[in-house]
């Protein structure tokens, strides 16, 4: 499917890819440096988004996922240098929650699947990061500056990408306008709570999220954080408490 991606400019060395002939409309970024590009997320894997990338740079390309999930990295396998957080390591070998027929059935739910596409081929990505990321590290594409934010809560090593320069926070699955999932066994919604406060406090001028609207705009992180801490105050703030909706936004807790 040649119009699988879907590429939309932020500037001349910021690109988004989404995937919207998929339900969950996941969106990529691809970075551009001076030495190097950085691509957030890779997506789905049905289509070879490689090959997109390749048209938008020159530059050597560093995948890295805001989390280990199968709709993150299905396109990892492009990508032999690619960073990943500490705490999900041990789902880059095996031992991922869901099983491989539970993933296809979500790859192929509510998509318009390219033509002659077998999800029987698919495969979950397993593989070793050529580096290992933490809270506050940085990664230096030449002359531009992405810190790496441990937000835990969807997920243990989920994580935001800060570049402070241009105050742009790249959110991955911890803030979207939709249903945010922390109800399975693997999300904290104690931990989800802080991660909000930490990433309402920095001076975000444009909100990037991994899935659905682009536009997204900051206030939304306060009024989450105010949210979660109003599930908290009430003793809501856990599991089996069931979707909590908040206008644009939901929590399935």
């Amino acid at each position: 499917m040649n119009n699988w991606f879907t590429i939309d400019e932020i500037e001349s060395d910021t690109c988004i890819l989404s995937e919207y002939h998929h339900w969950e409309e996941t969106h990529c970024y691809l970075l551009n440096g001076s030495k190097y590009s950085l691509l957030i997320d890779t997506g789905l894997g049905i289509c070879d988004i490689h090959e997109q990338v390749m048209k938008l740079t020159s530059k050597p390309v560093i995948a890295v996922a805001t989390h280990i999930h199968w709709d993150h990295i299905g396109g990892h396998r492009y990508f032999p240098e690619f960073y990943a957080h500490s705490d999900e390591l041990n789902w880059l070998n095996g031992e991922f929650p869901l099983t491989l027929e539970q993933i296809k059935e979500m790859v192929v739910d509510r998509c318009d699947l390219p033509q002659g596409y077998d999800v029987n081929t698919y495969e979950f990505f397993q593989g070793t990061p050529t580096r290992i990321l933490r809270d506050g590290d940085a990664i230096d594409l030449g002359d531009r500056i992405i810190k790496v934010l441990h937000t835990p809560g969807h997920s243990p090593g989920h994580m935001c990408f800060w570049e402070e320069d241009r105050k742009y926070l790249f959110t991955g699955d911890l803030v979207y306008k939709d249903t945010l999932f922390a109800y399975y066994p693997s999300t904290d919604p104690q931990a989800y709570f802080a991660s909000l406060r930490k990433i309402a406090a920095l001076p975000v001028k444009r909100v990037l999220p991994a899935h659905h609207s682009l536009d997204i705009h900051p206030e939304i992180l306060i009024r989450m954080r105010n949210a979660f801490g109003d599930l908290d105050r009430e003793g809501r703030l856990k599991h089996g408490t069931g979707i909590c909706r908040h206008g644009d936004w939901a929590v399935w807790l």
